[in-house]
């Protein structure tokens, strides 16, 4: 058969519905300034779909560091991946800087975080290891376990005790296989916006052997009394064993970092081949890292905004009925029972009549004739817009109680 007549009837479980709402449901515009309001076809939106959690997208300080150091090194300074000609010694400090922020003795920045964790999984294990992992893992976590040629056990989301026997499993077949076990889980599931069980796995070190991998990218920046993560939300920081998280949420650039013992991650330095064959970070992003954490740290009135702004938007939905699933982070999904034909009317009411865009899931991410509403607070908003957004999806679970969306496909070319 033709690849190209196999792809052409079949377009993949979200392609599918790229005859639906290509540029309206999917891959839609929004233009303008980073903030609360943004353009969308042509209005102004109140947006809650930016994982800009601190704000710093538009901290004037971040703005103008971002353009100072843009104009002095232009963005294709270091040339080339860090082991041959793109390392610098601001790499090495912002590196120095992360470690010390999340407690850790070592880091090493990445160039993208997806990629570095796809290449971080394929290093740290070889056929004989086993790795254990939630079933609700990111797609870069994903994608790093297709990438392994040994045996991974999967366990039920947040699931202690379908953890704790995946660990019986793996410890009996590595100790016929002579290899170690690796378990992998989020810190804050970026979906349901639920924390992934740290403590409990933790403790699990105590009864079994395994090293432990945490994907914190949500959660960097936004949990814990510092911000350093939900390991020390937790209190466990010190249990993880390798820590890792991006800079597209908290931080609003591009890139990453991992972080654990020196000698572990020297190791990584000179394995991960998403970095060996991959051109470094750009010196203007670095150091645009660099600028970032360091307010992170100077400014923890930043994070104590996100939750004010994150406590009463969640309070008030819940107060109004709707259904924020089991999130206990700053993401805050909203769940309704409506078909895909109603979903998009929804969505058409709340983004024309309402003029709030946020995020929308659907099949297969969540069950069929469910539809996820993913709202993502910042501390750039205001209580006027919890307000304004409670009130307007008060009026969509009235209409959904009530049955009023029609069970037709809205019309997205307007």
């Amino acid at each position: 058969m033709d690849i190209f007549e196999k792809i052409r009837s079949n377009r993949g479980a979200l392609g599918q519905y790229s005859e639906v709402g290509d540029g309206y449901f999917m891959f839609p515009k929004l233009e303008g300034e980073i903030a609360p309001r943004m353009m969308f076809r042509g209005k102004k939106v109140l947006t809650w779909s930016l994982n800009n959690y601190l704000g710093l997208a538009n901290n004037p300080e971040v703005r103008k560091a971002d353009a100072e150091y843009a104009g002095q090194y232009g963005l294709g300074y270091p040339m080339g991946a860090r082991m041959m000609s793109g390392h610098t010694s601001n790499h090495e400090k912002f590196e120095k800087m992360a470690a010390e922020f999340v407690g850790k003795e070592s880091a090493y920045l990445l160039n993208y975080g997806y990629q570095g964790m796809v290449s971080m999984i394929d290093a740290l294990v070889d056929r004989h290891d086993v790795i254990v992992y939630d079933s609700e893992s990111h797609a870069c976590i994903m994608d790093g376990l297709r990438l392994h040629f040994g045996k991974r056990f999967v366990y039920a989301h947040n699931d202690i005790e379908s953890c704790e026997k995946q660990l019986q499993r793996a410890t009996k077949l590595t100790e016929e296989s002579g290899g170690g076990i690796l378990v992998i889980t989020e810190g804050v599931f970026g979906m349901a916006g639920d924390l992934g069980k740290l403590d409990k796995i933790a403790e699990l070190k105590k009864k079994y052997n395994f090293r432990f991998l945490v994907d914190d990218a949500h959660g960097f920046g936004t949990m814990g009394p510092t911000g350093a993560g939900t390991g020390e939300h937790f209190g466990v920081q010190d249990k993880i064993d390798i820590y890792f998280a991006t800079f597209a949420k908290s931080m609003a650039g591009i890139g990453g970092f991992l972080a654990g013992d020196k000698d572990i991650v020297t190791y990584l330095r000179f394995n991960l081949r998403s970095q060996i064959y991959a051109k470094a970070l750009p010196m203007a992003m670095t150091l645009g890292a660099i600028k970032r954490l360091e307010l992170i740290k100077a400014h923890p009135e930043y994070r104590e905004k996100l939750w004010i702004i994150v406590n009463a938007l969640q309070k008030g939905l819940r107060e109004a009925g709707l259904d924020l699933g089991r999130t206990e982070s700053p993401v805050t999904p909203v769940f309704m029972k409506v078909s895909l034909e109603q979903t998009t009317q929804l969505i058409y009411d709340l983004r024309e009549n309402f003029n709030i865009f946020c995020s929308v899931v659907i099949y297969p991410v969540v069950p069929k004739d469910v539809v996820m509403l993913r709202l993502i607070p910042t501390a750039q908003h205001t209580l006027e817009d919890v307000e304004f957004t409670v009130n307007a999806f008060r009026e969509l679970k009235r209409k959904v109680d009530n049955n009023v969306y029609p069970k037709v496909m809205a019309d997205f070319s307007k």
